[in-house]
């Protein structure tokens, strides 16, 4: 089967106009059309603020699964905003990037987080891979604190071999803690993870528009793993965790 015909879910990406450093971005329909070309079938999609993420779940909500991107340095408001967007928009789980909002991932303003996360029942994807704020060490703090909440570090320490590897050792501590490969450049630490960590706790995204959907999903088709296999990283394990129809 060529890598084109697994069904997929992309288990995080954004919408919406990254300037200033990033100087790239996508619209809803250029995302749409990039997941048509790679097979994905839905998307778990982000935006900051909020409501540019909502305006495209509204728009294609067969295509976009609508997840609250948050900052635990705005107290209450983010704890409301959570509950806001979940319970009256039907998004289905919470973004977290300590690296862009400039806190620890484990600092304990994050529990009125995670504690509506598990109210919600609701996984919480933490962004992974850069100091000194999203380390997986401290995203492992956060997940022992909260064993109750699933917790998926996006890109399973990026590009670092040493964050990498701490992110799979601290999943293979953390039975609540999973793990997303986008721009992660080590097709093997796939396969080692879906053998070491769990066969369902490993998932394949893009983070686009920073990466494009072949090369993510050609890291998948490079790491070793079997076409039953691939296709719980592309699809089956994501579906689950989410409670997605298949």
């Amino acid at each position: 089967m060529e890598i084109k015909e697994y069904k997929k879910i992309d288990a995080h990406a954004h919408v919406g106009n990254f300037g200033g450093w990033a100087g790239v971005s996508i619209t809803a329909e250029e995302l749409i059309s990039q997941m048509d070309e790679n097979n994905i079938e839905k998307t778990l999609l982000c935006a900051e603020p909020n409501e540019g993420c909502l305006e495209a779940v509204e728009k294609y909500p067969d295509r976009f699964v609508g997840m609250v991107y948050v900052n635990p340095l705005e107290g209450q408001a983010a704890v409301d905003k959570v509950y806001h967007y979940v319970q009256k928009k039907g998004f289905k789980g919470i973004k977290a990037n300590p690296l862009k909002h400039a806190y620890v991932a484990d600092t304990e303003l994050m529990d009125p987080v995670m504690e509506a996360a598990k109210e919600l029942d609701i996984p919480v994807f933490i962004h992974c891979g850069h100091p000194p704020y999203s380390l997986p060490w401290s995203i492992a703090l956060l997940a022992e604190r909260h064993p109750d909440v699933k917790v998926v570090m996006i890109h399973m320490g990026h590009g670092h071999g040493v964050y990498i590897d701490a992110s799979l050792k601290m999943a293979r501590r953390y039975p609540n803690l999973y793990l997303e490969m986008s721009g992660m450049p080590m097709p093997s630490k796939i396969k080692e993870a879906y053998e070491t960590v769990g066969a369902d706790r490993i998932m394949f995204g893009t983070d686009s528009p920073y990466h494009p959907a072949i090369v993510e999903s050609m890291k998948v088709a490079t790491s070793g793993l079997t076409g039953e296999q691939m296709q719980d990283v592309f699809y089956n394990n994501c579906a689950k965790l989410m409670k997605l129809e298949k």
